[in-house]
């Protein structure tokens, strides 16, 4: 294969892969959707509920139901921290992703504010679909001042 064919290669798997990502985050913004509005608090409280029966059945009593019963709050409260890093891990992607959009369009109203002196009013053209691009310059990248830690991101959100 030549260096050319290669090249176009690269570009398409490229552009599958970024349309594969943005069919992702739209799944996952459906999910974490239904997810939350799913939670109503009658759910929250027969969950609860059922999962303090069940622990109280399975566990044996005396002494060593003290310590089990340690272990499962120990338990909730890692799961509990693990699902708010997710949340905020998720919440800085889409801050990253909105900060992009609004710069790739402040970019674009300041190029049409530098081409408008120079040209009339040029025939409105049909919209292209938009294709997801590739920016290999910008990747995000953890201590990035572009998007929030995630302790700043779960903190941001459970202010709203």
């Amino acid at each position: 294969m030549n260096f050319e064919a290669l090249r176009q290669r690269v570009q398409r798997a490229e552009l599958v892969v970024a349309v594969r990502v943005e069919k992702t985050r739209t799944s996952w913004s459906t999910l974490s959707t239904v997810w939350r509005t799913g939670w109503t608090p009658l759910r929250i409280i027969t969950v609860g509920l059922a999962g303090g029966f069940l622990a109280g059945k399975l566990e044996p009593t005396g002494l060593g139901a003290k310590v089990q019963g340690a272990r499962w709050l120990q338990m909730i409260g890692s799961v509990s921290n693990l699902v708010a890093s997710t949340q905020a891990a998720f919440a800085s992607m889409q801050a990253s992703e909105a900060a992009d959009t609004a710069e790739q369009a402040a970019d674009k109203v300041d190029e049409a504010t530098d081409e408008a002196p120079r040209q009339a009013a040029p025939a409105p053209r049909p919209a292209a679909p938009a294709t997801p691009r590739l920016n290999p310059e910008r990747r995000a990248e953890p201590a990035s001042p572009h998007q929030p830690q995630p302790a700043e991101a779960a903190t941001d959100l459970s202010e709203r």
